[in-house]
């Protein structure tokens, strides 16, 4: 336990110049924050809206926490908001381990939480503000509180509780696949294990009247605040339309076959590796090998069958992906695939300072040339040159993982103190403090914006709704006296624009620029 917690800390550390120094992004989470504040203004904490328009896409408690934050602090920041995905990716962390316990080595238990916390797209959840996280946290917990109580274990009365509340917290915080994981890997579970006629002992009354109850609780408030139309599209346009004809995120069945590759990176050849050739060789023995690995098979068919897929929606099975192959692992000894598993990734961080060297040289990449990504990079190309020595010289796999794991937090920490030089091509806060600022000098009243993708967002920063504009609607002039937020390529590419825009005082930003009108 005291491990876990000094990793932990280790791992917040690591993230911290990150969490400190990053903007935010504006296709969700400046989003998220402007939804924040537009329901504080109403006083509408349980429908939601997006400038002005009806936003049912997830459910409330994601954005209970902004709302929470935003009052404890007064404002929104980043270091503060970044917990409710980093301390949910730590819990799922001591979760898992907690689960192999009695199964695996210390060593190998130490390997999966590094393997864990450092997959590429669960690190990257781990730090971006969104509701992803949350929910595989409570549905992890599920899950766990499954395996127990099928196991006979701990409090069974206690266990008959949290199952259904943790259950209804997924949902709670994005949505139908907060129940539809754990109860068809449940269902998938007893059927393979022949135990199918005990269904009753985890959904039974109990289970069901704490859903009932808490849904029902949620849809009246809705009822209440938003009228039907708002419950009918959080019910059915949110649900039914996303899973069977998607508007949003539509695509093939098998996106998710190609897309775990690079979302478990740096991992992806060796924990698939030793996944395919466990079953292929009959390996998955133990009750607990065949249950992470029907959790595998069925969150990958069931999202598969679902319209709407995006990479990040695959969360809550990269756990299950490290930990069965933490559990199989053990049976392995060095062999040439393996060793090439781990160095493929490790030969990737020993090209990061002669490809950062070369881009920093190029002039659309001058601004990747930062004291601090050098120093990141140099970590890197020494993490990878020292895990490839205890690969093939001392041919010791983990220590290998843990070479990689840890120098990619130390280049993490490193490279985030270097995030202000990219922010203003990552972010909009950068461009709205200079708009504001020009807007004080000059006196000007509004903002308009063109050529820039979501611009709606940008009142968290300037307190007031932005207008994007067409080239006909600037040609009118009638937006005198305003400030002109616009993109760099989108002057480079329109002379219209540019013509407009001649004589007057402009200031550039990252790859943004300020017209004052």
């Amino acid at each position: 336990m005291r491990n876990n917690y000094l990793l932990s800390l280790f791992i917040l550390l690591a993230l911290l110049p990150v969490l400190i120094f990053r903007d935010y992004t504006p296709s969700n989470e400046l989003r998220y924050l402007s939804i924040v504040d537009e329901a504080l203004r109403s006083g509408h904490f349980l429908t939601f809206t997006n400038q002005g328009l009806p936003y049912a896409d997830k459910p409330p408690l994601y954005f209970w926490l902004l709302i929470f934050s935003r009052w404890l602090l007064g404002g929104h920041y980043m270091w503060f908001l970044g917990l409710f995905s980093l301390v949910p990716a730590l819990v799922v962390m001591g979760v898992m381990d907690r689960w192999v316990r009695g199964e695996v080595s210390a060593d190998n238990r130490f390997t999966g939480r590094l393997m864990l916390m450092t997959c590429g797209l669960f690190l990257g959840l781990a730090i971006i503000l969104r509701m992803d996280m949350l929910m595989c946290m409570f549905i992890v917990l599920s899950l766990y509180t499954f395996y127990r109580m099928q196991r006979g274990e701990g409090n069974h009365r206690r266990n008959a509780i949290l199952f259904p509340v943790y259950v209804f917290l997924a949902v709670f915080s994005k949505g139908p696949v907060g129940i539809l994981v754990p109860l068809l890997v449940s269902v998938a579970f007893l059927l393979v294990t022949g135990r199918i006629r005990t269904l009753g002992r985890y959904w039974g009354w109990t289970t069901w009247v704490v859903l009932l109850v808490g849904c029902a609780l949620w849809f009246a408030g809705v009822y209440l605040e938003g009228g039907p139309e708002y419950l009918n599209n959080l019910l059915f346009h949110q649900t039914v339309d996303r899973a069977v004809n998607s508007f949003h995120h539509d695509e093939p069945f098998y996106y998710y076959f190609i897309s775990v590759w690079y979302s478990l990176a740096p991992w992806s050849l060796l924990l698939i590796g030793i996944i395919v050739v466990s079953i292929r060789r009959g390996w998955i023995r133990t009750e607990l090998e065949r249950f992470f690995l029907t959790t595998l098979v069925v969150i990958m068919l069931m999202l598969s069958c679902i319209s709407s897929k995006i990479a990040v929606y695959l969360t809550p099975a990269f756990p299950f992906f490290v930990y069965l192959a933490v559990l199989l692992l053990a049976r392995f000894r060095w062999n040439r695939w393996l060793a090439l598993a781990l160095a493929v990734p490790a030969a990737v961080f020993v090209a990061s300072t002669p490809v950062l060297v070369w881009l920093g040289g190029q002039p659309a990449t001058q601004f990747l040339a930062q004291p601090s990504f050098y120093v990141a990079a140099g970590v890197l190309t020494l993490t990878g040159l020292l895990a490839l020595f205890y690969l093939y010289r001392r041919k010791n796999f983990h220590r290998s993982i843990h070479t990689i794991a840890i120098g990619l937090f130390i280049a993490v920490f490193a490279g985030g103190w270097g995030l202000p030089a990219l922010n203003s091509r990552m972010g909009f806060a950068d461009l709205c403090h200079k708009a504001m600022q020009v807007a004080q000098e000059k006196q000007l009243s509004g903002y308009i914006t063109y050529g820039i993708s979501r611009p709606e967002s940008m009142d968290v920063f300037l307190h007031q709704d932005v207008k994007p504009v067409t080239i006909l609607g600037l040609l009118t002039n009638d937006y005198a006296g305003n400030v002109l937020l616009l993109s760099t390529r989108a002057v480079k590419r329109s002379s219209t624009v540019r013509a407009l825009i001649e004589g007057k005082e402009k200031y550039n930003v990252g790859d943004y620029m300020v017209v004052a009108l």
